[in-house]
């Protein structure tokens, strides 16, 4: 590409594109990095740059870029129909869609419907799981429980039961209002594992116990908080929620968005501890990071109270334009074939182990603090002081400082404040893996130390 053209498209992206979670006035001071063109699990900028996709293009790409099973499904159905909507009409690839992810869930959800993404999922699941209650009569039922740290995508909906104040205390006048209990952040509790006895259950036990007849349910990502930290539940916490959900006659909504086809080392993170939720959404991975979908996903019983007569309003008057996409489900059928027929999630646990292993080296750094993980989805959070677990002030921007470092030398990862988030495509080979970690302990070596 020659070298005006560049220094034009650089010029137009600081002139006219407003970044998502990006400070555009710091932005505007660093070298941009755009992207031309990408292969495996590799990206290459318009300078002819390579570098290694660390955190899978936001957590979508599952078998690299350009997988050639999926570039041939989607450019199949480009020759038959790209979309058609699904208000009052079916589409071939929506239809077979819904089946095998009605195949690959938990056996208790039967019924789809798709959206675009996983905020529009997540805000799916909400309306329907308060319908659902008003519908069965039982309109007291207002009230959702949210975990603190959660994060469930970014409209309004989402939002009330989001619970990361940085990304979501200025919109708090918009917010309708959620009982927010306590997540397991382990590394930040005063108690130890084995004398807590999971004590951050107590405060939804008892608000399940005080308010279950309020509640339409509690709604929690599966093992991993990403968002909020990359914070890794206890075994058996997860199974102890859904107890307490079934215990109390309240949903549980798991939000498999970030989770979801084989991040955890399962298809689904629920598949741990044998959960079956009411309602799961599902989005980022569902492509293999081709195309913007989303699912939401529910039992028979559910599904049966929107069931009457016209003039009963009984229907779920909810839509997008583009839902049901036939681009998109046919990427997503050919995304979830690989799985099937490459045997996906058994090539896992090498790389797994590898990474288990690797990590445990970072401890020799001295300031990290904690690393978490869960199958391919690590977070390893920096700190000023060790022995003290002091966090770093915000204004030093220690995470953002590291990934910029990272990127130097050939790798892309994002930092949620002070944790660093690596979570590779699925397929990365493991001399890949070993590169990624070598770059992020020498970026972390060379910030902190």
């Amino acid at each position: 590409m020659h070298k005006d053209i560049k220094k034009k498209l650089k010029q137009i992206d600081l002139d006219h594109i407003w970044h998502p979670f990006t400070q555009m006035q710091e932005y505007g001071k660093e070298e941009p990095v755009i992207i031309e063109k990408a292969y495996d699990s590799f990206l290459v900028d318009i300078d002819g740059k390579k570098y290694l996709d660390g955190v899978s293009s936001l957590w979508v790409n599952i078998h690299g870029h350009r997988k050639k099973e999926i570039d041939r499904a989607v450019i199949k159905q480009i020759k038959k129909v790209s979309h058609t909507t699904l208000l009052g009409l079916s589409n071939t690839q929506t239809i077979c869609l819904a089946k095998k992810l009605v195949e690959i869930t938990p056996p208790n959800l039967k019924r789809v419907f798709f959206s675009d993404n996983g905020s529009t999922g997540v805000e799916i699941a909400l309306k329907i799981g308060f319908q659902y209650w008003q519908q069965k009569g039982e309109l007291q039922k207002n009230k959702f429980v949210s975990f603190v740290g959660g994060y469930h995508g970014d409209t309004l909906g989402a939002v009330s039961v989001g619970g990361i104040d940085l990304f979501h205390k200025k919109y708090k006048p918009l917010l309708f209002n959620s009982f927010k209990v306590p997540y397991p952040y382990c590394y930040r509790c005063s108690k130890t594992f084995r004398l807590c006895h999971m004590a951050c259950l107590r405060k939804l036990e008892n608000i399940l116990e005080q308010k279950h007849e309020k509640i339409i349910g509690v709604i929690i990502e599966p093992l991993v908080q990403c968002a909020g930290g990359i914070i890794v539940a206890p075994k058996g916490f997860l199974k102890a929620v859904s107890k307490l959900c079934k215990k109390h006659g309240v949903l549980l909504i798991a939000d498999e968005v970030a989770t979801g086809f084989g991040r955890t080392g399962k298809m689904f993170a629920c598949e741990h501890e044998k959960v079956r939720p009411d309602i799961m959404v599902m989005s980022k991975g569902i492509t293999g990071g081709y195309l913007p979908l989303a699912a939401t996903l529910t039992t028979e019983e559910i599904y049966n109270q929107f069931l009457g007569e016209y003039d009963e309003h009984r229907t779920f008057y909810h839509g997008h334009s583009y839902t049901g996409n036939s681009l998109a489900c046919a990427a997503a059928l050919a995304n979830i074939r690989i799985f099937e027929e490459d045997r996906v999630l058994e090539s896992l646990e090498e790389k797994i182990e590898f990474l288990q292993i690797g990590l445990k080296g970072f401890n020799k750094l001295a300031h990290v603090g904690d690393i978490r993980q869960k199958g391919m989805i690590i977070g390893i959070e920096l700190v000023e002081d060790k022995d003290r677990r002091k966090q770093y002030p915000s204004g030093a921007q220690i995470g953002h400082k590291v990934i910029l470092e990272a990127r130097k030398r050939g790798l892309i990862i994002r930092p949620l404040e002070d944790v660093i988030v690596l979570i590779p495509p699925l397929s990365i080979r493991i001399k890949e893996l070993s590169h990624i970690l070598k770059i992020t302990y020498d970026s972390i070596q060379a910030v902190t130390e």
